[in-house]
This record gives structure tokens, sequence and C-alpha cells, in this order.
């Protein structure tokens, strides 16, 4: 093989974890390639792993962690976020790099120890803040770049911890919609409105709804409302607001399939040539960071 036809070898992803998730979105994204495939998947019950690998030819379900790192060239989590902390660190000390879901823990020592060890052994990764990965939302946030906001306001609203195949998961239960969709909203307005220099936060009195007010570094303000106890149709938007207007990013006008091709298709880039990602795990902590510190407040 030249080293041509090594640079375009899909990359064999190992999935950790075998859930909902993991069946819906992970696997079948890493096997239909081209740039990656999906080389095995190893969970905690091995039952749940060997069927989830049975429905892709060509791919085996791993009796072990240790199996699954010495059968892949970098590897996809798709586990809870303590578990992600355990085994995506174990994978970084291999040299593996990384599909990683949010938040990177449950709480910020686990995410810093994971995000050292992935620095320390030099390893790319990619988080899956899918919204980064869709042109309508690339094409906000470029436009964003020459945009003079006095401020904004951003929602992520859906029924998600009330039916379907997440709401009975334990940690989403415990932890709320903060550390399961905040990242990917203040992701957003960190992006498009400049780097967070504050956040407040308020709780309604049933924990389900949660809001936020940033500072940003320009100067800008924003509102944040999180809630993924509603039913109805599941909505995340971004506005700014400023003298010359309002520029607005409606995520529901993405095409799925797009996006996730351009996720499998960066990641694959990043793995391969080991060229640092936008979207990375420090990305990733820099904005689980306001998460976890913002101080509680009534608004």
């Amino acid at each position: 093989m030249t080293a041509n036809d090594s640079a375009r070898s899909p990359i064999r992803v190992g999935l950790l974890g075998a859930g909902p998730w993991a069946e819906i979105a992970h696997a079948p994204l890493l096997a239909a390639g081209p740039e990656t495939t999906l080389a095995g998947v190893w969970s905690r019950s091995f039952d749940k792993a060997d069927a989830l690998a049975r429905r892709f030819p060509g791919t085996v379900a791993w009796h072990s962690f240790d199996e699954l790192i010495g059968a892949c060239d970098a590897v996809a989590c798709c586990v809870a976020p303590d578990a992600q902390v355990e085994y995506a660190t174990r994978a970084a000390e291999a040299g593996k790099p990384l599909l990683l879901e949010k938040p990177l823990g449950l709480d910020l020592a686990g995410a810093q120890r994971l995000v050292d060890a992935i620095a320390a052994h030099s390893v790319p990764s990619v988080v899956v803040l899918t919204n980064r990965f869709a042109a309508p939302v690339r094409e906000f946030l470029a436009a964003a770049h020459d945009f003079t906001a006095d401020g904004g306001r951003a929602l992520f609203v859906s029924g998600a911890l009330l039916e379907g195949p997440f709401a009975a998961s334990p940690w989403r239960r415990a932890y709320g919609a903060l550390l399961d969709v905040g990242p990917h909203i203040l992701d957003l307005v960190d992006a498009a409105l400049g780097p967070l220099v504050a956040v407040e936060r308020a709780l309604h009195p049933s924990q389900r709804l949660v809001h936020l007010v940033g500072t940003h570094d320009s100067g800008a303000r924003s509102a944040v409302t999180i809630d993924c106890s509603t039913l109805g149709d599941s909505r995340t938007e971004v506005e700014l607001f400023g003298a010359a207007g309002r520029l607005v990013c409606d995520t529901r006008t993405a095409d799925g399939a797009a996006t996730l091709a351009t996720l499998r298709r960066e990641f694959a880039d990043s793995a391969r040539t080991g060229t640092p990602h936008p979207v990375d795990a420090a990305r990733a902590l820099s904005i689980e960071r306001w998460l976890h510190g913002a101080g509680n407040v009534r608004i």
C-alpha cells in the first residue's frame, strides 16, 4: 500500500457503547463511510454490543475494551459521561483519536482529567456538538463574525426528558437539561457573541427550566433558555441584536444527513492527520466550566 493509498483508506473506528444513541447515531454514521468503517463494538453488556454489531456486516463485538482498542485506529465514545472519562482516558493513553460526546464528564475534575490525557498524548479529538457541523449554523457564525451585536437570545426546548429513547437515562434524569443540552446551546452563543466572561443561572422551582445570562468579552449580553421537559417540536435557535438589525439561526433548517456526513469526514481527517479540530475536547471543557460554575441568581 502506498502512502497515498493509506491516506485515503477508511479510519477503523471502535465504538464504545451500545445504548440508544449508539444505535441511532454513532453506529450508522461510522458504518456508512466512506471515510470510516465500524471496526467493532464494546459495551459492559456483551449481549447489547453483539446485537448492535450484527446489524453492520464486518463489525464484531469485543469482550474487553482492550480488545477494542487493539483492533481500531480511533475510538468513538457513546456512554454516560462518567464512563466516558474512564474509558476515553484509557484510549487517549493508547494514542487513539477520539470522537467524544458531551458533556465530557459529570464534573469538572473528570472532564479536566480527560482533557489532560488527550493533551499529554497529543491525541486529536472531536466532540459531537452536532450543530457546529451544520451548513446553516456555519453560515450564521461566519456572518456573526462581522455583525456588531449588543446581545442576543438563544433557546433549546424539547420534550426529550418526557418521552423517547433518552427519557429514562439515569444521568440525564439526575443532572437534567443543563448538562445534557447546555453544551450545545452555550457553545453556539459563545461562538456567535465572543468568549463568555461571566454566566449567571436561574432555575425554575421544578428544576426543569434553566435560564442563563451571559456576559461576553465583547460587552454583549446573552439570555439562554434551556428546557427538555416541554412537549412539542424540538427547537434550537440563536438570535443576535444590533444597530444593523437582527441575525437569526434556526437549526431546524439544517440537513441532518449532510450535517452528520460533515462530522464523519472532519473526524476522519483529524484522526488521520492529527490536525486539531475547532470543536475538540478543550473547546468543550471551556464551555462546560460555565455550566458547572455559573452563579445562581434570580432573574
